[in-house]
């Protein structure tokens, strides 16, 4: 009787452990930043599209969560909510911005209005006041200006940028896994046993590299790989020799060092059977792991 207890009570504590959804420190930063943009007085009139679309991609973070969903989706939903709510925010400044040149506006009017009515007792030295208040009032109008059209123009950037780094992994043809993004690169990029990397595959980095240095917050792992012939020894360096290949070659095409790390995983991580000249091939790859717009990592299962 006591072992049929106990088990119900392990299986009770088990069930609450899957049931709980994993923290995201994204989808916090996005509720904190919804919460922000909520506050400010002129969100719904200036931003109240934005506000609504950062909620709804939070809300999806969240039924992520819930439904136990890869890290990689829930962070994805949760950093598009931030842009959302970041854009808004920009919004908001721009109105903020827009109502500071009305009310310069107006104090220039009632400083000339006011300078008019003592001209008649000091017309000389109330006419020199006025100018210069008139001048001051003037710059802080341009400047108001500047500053609402600083802010439209980082609101366009904001939505820009989002749209942009989507299309650029697309274009990569970079693949959503639970490490986060991957691209690979197949073993067609280096003889067979060697790491130097053939011709061929300049593009391939140029474009990698190009990417990098449109998106400086993106950080990057470099991971070889190798088939299962030959020693664990050999395979981890020639692994660790083909990642710091791809890792030179970015950095010859200006990428910082500081955007990437690098790893040798030798014959540890298969995607397919070693038995077959077509799995080893596959097997024989470097991959290239995206972090998120924070530069951090999804958790490997490696």
């Amino acid at each position: 009787m006591k072992q049929v207890i106990l088990v119900g009570v392990a299986a009770s504590l088990l069930a609450a452990c899957v049931s709980v959804p994993q923290r995201s420190d994204q989808v916090d930063q996005a509720r904190a930043e919804i919460d922000t943009l909520a506050q400010e007085p002129l969100a719904q009139q200036a931003a109240g599209r934005d506000l609504a679309a950062a909620r709804q991609s939070l809300q999806q973070a969240e039924v992520a969560q819930q439904q136990h969903q890869p890290p990689a989706v829930v962070d994805h939903l949760a950093y598009l909510a931030l842009r959302h709510a970041q854009a808004g925010e920009a919004r908001v400044s721009e109105a903020g911005a827009r109502q500071e040149v009305a009310r310069a506006q107006e104090d220039r009017n009632k400083i000339l209005l006011d300078s008019r009515t003592r001209e008649a007792q000091n017309a000389q030295t109330q006419a020199q006041t006025a100018q210069a208040q008139a001048q001051s009032a003037q710059a802080q109008a341009q400047d108001a200006q500047a500053r609402a059209e600083q802010a439209k123009n980082e609101a366009l950037a904001a939505q820009s940028q989002l749209a942009s780094t989507q299309q650029q992994l697309a274009d990569l043809q970079a693949k959503k896994t639970d490490r986060g993004m991957v691209l690979t690169l197949g073993d067609v990029l280096f003889d067979t046993g060697q790491s130097t990397l053939k011709p061929g595959a300049d593009l391939v980095i140029g474009r990698l590299a190009g990417f990098l240095t449109a998106n400086p917050q993106t950080k990057i792992m470099i991971e070889g790989h190798t088939d299962s012939r030959g020693s664990d020894e050999y395979n981890e360096a020639l692994s660790e020799r083909r990642a710091q290949s791809v890792a030179n070659a970015l950095t010859l095409h200006g990428v910082s060092q500081d955007s990437f790390r690098t790893m040798g995983r030798g014959k540890a991580y298969p995607v397919a059977s070693n038995d077959t000249p077509e799995g080893r091939q596959q097997n024989r790859r470097v991959e290239i792991i995206f972090s998120d717009n924070s530069g951090q990592f999804a958790q490997a299962p490696h």
